[in-house]
């Protein structure tokens, strides 16, 4: 099943988002979205994992791929830094093809990189395909609390829309559930920071990180699931 056109949106870098409007949200920060997701994700996240990580194939689980700016921002990295990349999102309401196309989002990468997710996006959601040489993306169709896997992941981009908005998806529960799947070490990381997900993070034993926000928001939040776990 794919959403109804949701409006796009310039933000205040200058790139695009679009308005969710079942959700009532922007998919991306208003102060800009392409910034966020460099700052958050990228430069808070992968570039983390990948120092974590040394010469392994990074797995990444995102939840909610939305208009798939994260992932295509994820893969400009790892292959300008020769690093191989598999990458699961998880999607319950997938975008149509022309509403990816409606962002604009193909000027902030090179044409390889755009031209393989576009061509291979409907496939994604079938299988685990190959977007370059040694960078793979699968999109499962599915909610977050119906996800099951033995497949244990080196990072997560934890994406969903705000608990303003979409609080189910900040539950205690969901947060313990999401989580189970990462490797001992590995990585969480979001936008957010509220006092309820460090106390549940904690809960799981996890270390807990404040970070500079990206812009518009002070702090975001990283955290490290115990080599114990």
């Amino acid at each position: 099943m794919f959403v109804m056109m949701n409006k796009i949106t310039p933000t205040a870098d200058g790139s695009n988002t679009l308005f969710n409007e079942s959700i009532g949200e922007h998919y991306h920060s208003k102060h800009g979205a392409l910034q966020e997701s460099k700052h958050v994700f990228i430069a808070a996240g992968l570039q983390h994992a990948v120092d974590t990580f040394p010469g392994q194939e990074i797995k990444v689980l995102e939840v909610g791929f939305g208009t798939g700016l994260n992932f295509l921002m994820s893969v400009a990295y790892a292959d300008y830094h020769k690093t191989k990349l598999n990458y699961t999102a998880l999607e319950a309401f997938p975008l149509r093809s022309d509403e990816l196309e409606s962002t604009g989002y193909n000027q902030y990468v090179l044409p390889k990189i755009w031209n393989g997710m576009m061509l291979n996006y409907g496939k994604a959601m079938q299988q685990s395909v190959e977007i370059l040489q040694g960078q793979n993306l699968r999109i499962i169709h599915t909610y977050l609390h119906r996800y099951q896997t033995a497949e244990q992941f080196h990072i997560i981009y934890f994406d969903a829309f705000s608990v303003q908005h979409q609080p189910e998806m900040w539950t205690d529960e969901i947060i313990t559930h999401v989580c189970q799947f990462l490797k001992p070490g590995g990585i969480f990381v979001t936008y957010a920071i509220t006092g309820k997900l460090k106390r549940v993070l904690k809960s799981i034993g996890f270390t807990i990180e404040k970070l500079p926000g990206a812009a518009g928001k002070r702090e975001m939040l990283r955290a490290t699931k115990s080599m114990g776990l």
